[in-house]
């Protein structure tokens, strides 16, 4: 297993209370694997990848229970030094707005040969040679010319690949994308989407998918972990989870897509809101916003039972769920 997270917890202490935004999860990855996590905003999702890659903010946020393995070495008791090296040329993160994640003030040729100064000694010339091979390797045209371009002067499609390629850069084992299409049209979703895709079966990296949007991840990921107020509430491959959804909270985002085939209906969704990570309901915590819902639901927080071999739900009535 390349990447392993295992019964992680995170909470961050604020004025108002302790808000518990991670509550136990457990997933994996193997290299080669595409692995997508989705959930709808304060799920949890983009904490936890935080957390894997040892820059949540410490405080407020604070780790409180759990392993991070990768390649089999836990990294939470590592010190620092030893997290940054491992960030780049281990594992690297793609984030969700690259106008904010990349430095407005340095052109991007700077900060794609960043990567080669700090980690492997080059020279600027040669960083700068680097930076032209990525920028060319990720579809960017002119990038000889473009090297000396600032962030500003790119598109949204554009920046979007120069963070892929600065990820890219040391060709780490894995990649975490947080949201990587976000505010990018379709077209472009889908060209960033297929960009990832190719490089990933080139390099062999696994590769954590973080999206709220199920129709990103049909046709890219190979295994899917639906989150919900802290906790894994589903796990399955990609095709089993599509075919027939056992949590209700799945079933309920799957219902939310609009379909071809469903032209002139009223549009479902999962009414309600999110619950407050500070007051987390007792019992299973979607069970406000489940329409079927029982008392046992509101009570007792349902385990990861065991669906078939490679599959999890978190739901009481997962049998029902899954044959209705």
């Amino acid at each position: 297993m390349l990447l392993e997270v295992r019964d992680l917890h995170v909470e961050f202490r604020t004025r108002d209370g302790v808000a518990k935004a991670v509550n136990g999860v457990s997933y994996g990855v193997d290299a080669g694997e595409t692995l997508a996590v989705l959930g709808e905003s304060g799920s949890g999702k983009s904490v936890t990848a935080q957390a894997v890659m040892g820059i949540l903010d410490v405080p407020p946020g604070r780790i409180t229970h759990g392993e991070i393995l990768f390649q089999g070495r836990d990294l939470l008791p590592l010190k620092e030094e030893e997290r940054r090296r491992i960030r780049g040329a281990g594992m690297a993160m793609i984030f969700q707005d690259a106008l904010s994640a990349l430095n407005p003030v340095l052109c991007v040729g700077d900060q794609l040969g960043e990567m080669f100064v700090v980690h492997r000694g080059m020279s600027r010339k040669d960083a700068r040679a680097k930076a032209v091979e990525l920028m060319d390797r990720v579809r960017i045209p002119a990038a000889a010319q473009r090297v000396r371009d600032y962030p500003h002067q790119f598109s949204g499609g554009m920046r979007q690949r120069i963070m892929i390629a600065m990820a890219l850069a040391l060709e780490p084992a894995l990649i975490i994308a947080d949201e990587p299409t976000t505010a990018l049209d379709v077209t472009v979703q889908a060209q960033v989407m297929d960009l990832l895709a190719e490089l990933q079966r080139e390099l062999g990296m696994g590769l954590v998918l973080i999206t709220h949007d199920l129709g990103v991840v049909a046709d890219v990921a190979d295994r899917i972990a639906v989150m919900y107020a802290g906790r894994i509430v589903e796990s399955a491959p990609v095709h089993d989870l599509y075919k027939a959804p056992a949590h209700p909270y799945t079933r309920g985002l799957l219902d939310s897509i609009p379909r071809l085939d469903h032209k002139g209906r009223e549009l479902r969704a999962i009414k309600g809101l999110p619950p407050s990570l500070m007051h987390i309901p007792p019992g299973c915590a979607f069970h406000p916003r489940c329409p079927t819902a029982q008392d046992v639901c509101r009570t007792d927080v349902p385990p990861p039972y065991e669906v078939d071999e490679d599959r999890r739900s978190a739901c009481h009535f997962w049998r029902e769920c899954l044959h209705g």
